[in-house]
């Protein structure tokens, strides 16, 4: 009796593994990404100001995700070591869990130029320095604010 229960109870946690991690490859947070095209984030540092007040979309890796709060991702799309950081806001709609680090997904939000008395920005810049210090003067400028990301591509 105990063997067929400890066998029912290996597949049930099995079978809640497998979805959990199924779920998390095809999740969707936010609005949809509905950007058509993405844009390189090579694009992104050549001629940041072109695109301040855009909603663009970046498809990438993570690099890395806030340890706080789950607040902000970076993302690389692979062509360039270069990284953007996508900011949530803080009404936890979307929260960026820490096991996205290291995972595929299609970012879109409005990418923006960050000001002076942005305080929340400017904290989220730091942490995101300290983590990745080669984008840090670009990550300190500008920043996207996330508005919807789809995990794995």
């Amino acid at each position: 009796m105990r063997r067929m229960i400890r066998r029912v109870v290996t597949v049930f946690l099995a079978a809640i593994a497998l979805g959990s991690v199924l779920f998390a490859q095809s999740a969707k947070y936010g609005e949809p990404v509905t950007v058509p095209k993405a844009t390189q984030v090579s694009e992104l540092y050549a001629n940041p100001e072109k695109f301040v007040g855009k909603t663009i979309r970046v498809d990438g890796l993570v690099t890395s995700v806030c340890t706080e709060m789950g607040c902000w991702v970076a993302v690389k799309d692979g062509k360039t070591d270069q990284a953007v950081r996508f900011q949530a806001d803080h009404d936890g709609k979307i929260v960026f869990p820490l096991a996205l680090k290291g995972k595929a997904g299609s970012f879109q939000g409005e990418f923006m130029k960050i000001g002076a008395d942005d305080k929340e920005a400017h904290e989220a810049a730091a942490e995101h320095a300290h983590s990745e210090p080669k984008n840090a003067d670009f990550g300190s400028r500008y920043q996207i604010r996330v508005t919807g990301w789809n995990a794995g591509l």
